[in-house]
């Protein structure tokens, strides 16, 4: 069954049809020859009743005659004795019936005979004849003669219809069927030769209207799979309307799916608001430029333009005006393009052109004239008329980079330097500052090529009960392991931020230190710990972002009131009222906050008027001298006080000896975190 499921699997359409002809053929050929014999056996028995009826009828007629003329019982025998030698294998037997016997005598052995013939005796005494076929090669047939009145004369003793004897012909029928095979051996010959050729033509139409265009039909698909082209097309017209059907539609299928493929291919590679190139095909494009570039030895630009202050647009009229402003922006970029040129949208406000075969100082003439352009021109909304500004920064092939990396990280640097300049205006590689400039690239570069190699980790650093000495939390820190060495934050973040590339590392530590919150529980058998994490600005700005917290942490197992944000001035200061409505919503949801380097800066007290906070981190330039310095201690006593009338806890940072711990556990501070009671480590202590 194995080998047979097997092939029934593996066979082709046009090897079934020719493995069901040949079955087809040969099964009607055994169904023909078996029929055949049958019908020239019933045939030839037929034949042979016929023939030996006859011959019956004439040995009565010859032994009547031969009764009528007064012969003897001898001369009678000798009749059927020449009869018997008449024919090869002919047979004929002549028996008295019981009257005959009465008046002329039985003949010898005759009761013998007839007792042991079962058929004999019952013809002779019903008077009905018989058939018989002993063998293939004789038939026998018993021929009752029955009285009649001109028979009264000589048998005196019997009546009308009483049975005188009976003749029994043993008749040879080899000749028949020589003569019926003869008849219909050739008929059957034509017949099978007939069938044959029909089978055949059945085979070849069967082939050419159904397996072929099938098989162009599996063709097809398997070009469009190997290729994945949507261009192919079954070719050709079908005799057989359904298959014919079936070549149409599935040409219309195609052409459908190619049409979505190239809409989709299309959505995939254009920004959806404003048609322009997404960042996608915006990478793919610099592949393809450094490709062709480094070939044929050729150079190409790179320019990048950052909308200055366009959330005032958002904010003012709406985020509908901020779209179409955004389309009207594009079109007007655009028209100061070459035909060549690719502009994208790499999100939000923020767009670059790509300039093939373009060097650095005609890339800055193009800046200029996209710069001027904007400056000059008004967009027409309905709100008004609206001039929109942006900072442009420039890089180019190979001077300010040979790699994709490289040209992102130089990207990054320009356009930071076009901003940190005063806005609304085109930078270039040239115009940087020195050492300063070439360690933003040196530090750009380096983080970028960790982000890409998943070398950003979350070390844990433990916060600890000042009164029981139980950890109460971790803080994951960021670093980024270099080989042996490890880096810590406060030697990339600044660079980080400058360059866009801070919300990038947050959400690496966050989602690191949702799995060791797990993995701490797992390997502890405890409640999680909670775990306090520092969130930059841009990450805090991210509004859409903040509102998923709670949904992350469903989806890692994690309750929400385990996990605490921390805010710094810098966060709070820009978007205090946007910041303050998340702040709410996400406590609400079990979050926790904490006001991150209390009393740092001029307003820390004014953010725990506005703000909704959990926690105080006082920080750690006023403890770190706390055991040698009266108005450090006064500084953390008073900050203290003021949480605890805020109804906040307090976390002192930078505890880094014994002394310290003691005199922040006399003040009252509830917890503490530093060296003294853990260095960052990428699990925990």
């Amino acid at each position: 069954m194995g080998t047979i499921s097997r092939f029934m699997k593996q066979v082709t359409l046009g090897g079934l049809l020719i493995g069901l002809s040949i079955f087809s053929l040969l099964f009607a050929f055994l169904l023909i020859f078996v029929l055949s014999g049958v019908v020239r056996d019933r045939a030839v028995q037929n034949l042979a009743h016929d023939d030996v009826q006859q011959v019956s009828r004439l040995v009565f007629q010859s032994l009547y005659s031969a009764m009528r003329k007064g012969w003897n019982k001898q001369e009678i025998e000798e009749v059927i004795g020449r009869l018997n030698t008449s024919a090869p294998g002919l047979s004929i037997r002549v028996y008295r019936g019981e009257i005959v016997e009465r008046q002329f005598g039985a003949m010898p052995g005759e009761h013998a005979e007839v007792s042991a013939d079962i058929v004999l005796a019952a013809a002779l005494r019903d008077g009905k004849d018989a058939v018989l076929s002993p063998n293939k090669e004789t038939v026998r047939y018993l021929y009752p003669l029955l009285a009649s009145e001109e028979c009264l004369v000589c048998h005196t003793q019997s009546f009308v219809g009483a049975v005188h004897g009976v003749i029994d012909i043993t008749y040879p029928i080899r000749g028949l069927k020589v003569s019926v095979g003869q008849i219909i051996n050739p008929i059957i010959g034509y017949f099978l030769l007939i069938m044959g050729l029909v089978f055949a033509l059945l085979y070849v139409l069967l082939r050419k209207l159904v397996a072929l265009p099938i098989a162009n039909l599996v063709g097809v698909m398997k070009k469009i799979t190997h290729e994945t082209d949507f261009s192919h097309r079954v070719a050709g017209n079908r005799w057989i309307v359904e298959l014919q059907h079936l070549s149409e539609y599935f040409n219309r299928l195609l052409g459908t799916v190619q049409e979505y493929n190239r809409q989709i291919e299309e959505l995939s590679v254009r920004d959806p608001l404003t048609g322009a190139y997404n960042r996608r095909k915006f990478e793919e494009a610099i592949d393809y430029e450094l490709t062709r570039a480094e070939r044929h030895q050729q150079v190409f630009s790179i320019i990048m333009a950052d909308l200055d202050d366009f959330k005032f647009v958002n904010d003012t009229y709406g985020h509908p005006v901020g779209d179409m402003a955004l389309k009207k922006l594009t079109f007007l970029l655009e028209s100061c393009l070459r035909k060549g040129d690719l502009l994208a949208r790499l999100g939000g406000d923020e767009f670059a052109v790509i300039l093939p075969g373009t060097p650095a100082a005609n890339a800055l003439q193009v800046a200029n004239k996209l710069h001027q352009t904007m400056a000059s021109e008004d967009l027409e909304l309905p709100v008004g008329k609206v001039k929109l500004a942006a900072s442009f920064g420039i890089v180019s092939y190979p001077d300010d980079g040979k790699t994709m990396v490289e040209l992102q990280t130089a990207m990054d640097v320009v356009l930071y330097q076009a901003k940190n300049q005063g806005k609304n205006q085109v930078a270039t590689t040239a115009s940087g500052q020195g050492s300063a400039m070439r360690s933003i690239f040196h530090w750009g570069n380096f983080i970028r090529r960790a982000l890409q190699e998943n070398r950003v980790e979350a070390f844990l650093q433990p916060i600890v009960d000042l009164r029981s000495g139980h950890i109460l939390a971790y803080e994951a820190l960021a670093r980024i392991r270099d080989g042996e060495d490890v880096i810590a934050a406060e030697h990339f973040i600044g660079v980080a931020e400058d360059l866009g590339m801070i919300m990038e590392i947050d959400l690496c530590v966050f989602q690191q230190g949702l799995q060791k919150i797990n993995r701490l529980h797992e390997e502890r058998h405890q409640q999680q710990p909670k775990m306090f994490f520092n969130l930059s600005a841009r990450t805090f700005g991210d509004t859409g972002w903040m509102r998923s917290i709670p949904d992350q942490l469903m989806q890692a197992g994690i309750p929400c009131d385990r996990v605490v944000i921390e805010i710094t001035e810098r966060e709070a200061l820009p978007h205090l009222n946007q910041i303050r409505g998340v702040i709410d919503e996400l406590r609400h949801k079990g979050i926790s906050f904490a006001l991150d380097d209390f009393g740092s800066g001029f307003s820390s007290f004014l953010y725990l008027k506005y703000l909704a906070m959990d926690y105080v981190k006082i920080e750690g330039s006023f403890v770190r001298q706390i055991a040698v310095d009266e108005r450090d201690r006064i500084m953390v006593t008073h900050i203290h006080q003021v949480a605890k009338e805020f109804g906040l806890k307090t976390v002192a940072e930078f505890v880094e000896d014994e002394e310290t711990a003691k005199i922040l556990a006399e003040i009252g501070v509830d917890y503490a975190q530093g060296f003294y009671y853990g260095h960052p480590a990428p699990g925990a202590a």
